[in-house]
């Protein structure tokens, strides 16, 4: 799984779906992070927070897995620009078509409801796309906690999310639950495709 977060809120969600992909027998589960493009200062200044101990992955090491859950928030209906730059860097694998096949999916952050929950995925399956890959949505696989509308919760058939607002607000229960349902979702449908080619 490989993932950019500049506040937190997709490394939250990052580390649930590592637990349920982790709950299926047989998956190894391994958590990178993309390289940051923002200098210290700047980061500063928009008063992030200092990144983790996640491991910054290489666009090579994506071959190496059976499956990749992609995760990243939002930036005007779109993939931030930390991730489109990793993307960018995978020409080689695309070149080769070294991820053709492979199952993928997608999970997000954005500040707001009409912030890009489905904007986000669906401008970022151009990415998939060009390299064969396979898109597994979770799609209404969650159940009931799809259709919830008493709470606010992030999340779409494309995969899940979270609201993030002006910061502040973390990944509520409900989305984490989703977020863990994600992983052990594609976690079972990587197996499968392993198992099967």
């Amino acid at each position: 799984m490989s993932y950019y977060s500049m506040y937190g809120h997709v490394a939250k969600l990052a580390e649930e779906i590592k637990q349920g992909a982790a709950s299926v027998e047989g998956v190894e589960v391994k958590l990178w992070q993309v390289p940051e493009t923002l200098s210290e200062e700047v980061l500063g200044k928009m008063g992030a927070p200092p990144k983790s101990d996640v491991p910054i992955i290489t666009p090579s090491e994506l071959a190496e897995a059976d499956g990749v859950l992609f995760g990243f928030p939002t930036r005007f209906g779109m993939m931030a620009a930390q991730f489109k730059a990793f993307m960018d860097a995978t020409g080689g694998l695309w070149r080769t078509q070294a991820l053709a096949g492979k199952p993928a999916g997608i999970f997000y952050s954005t500040g707001s409801q009409g912030g890009g929950q489905e904007t986000t995925p669906l401008t970022a399956i151009t990415q998939l796309v060009h390299h064969g890959m396979i898109f597994v949505p979770i799609g209404y696989t969650f159940g009931a906690g799809m259709f919830e509308m008493e709470k606010v919760k992030g999340g779409s058939p494309y995969g899940s999310g979270t609201y993030a607002g002006d910061g502040s607000r973390q990944p509520s229960e409900l989305e984490l639950e989703q977020a863990f349902h994600h992983g052990k979702y594609f976690a079972g449908i990587a197996k499968k495709f392993k198992a099967t080619f």
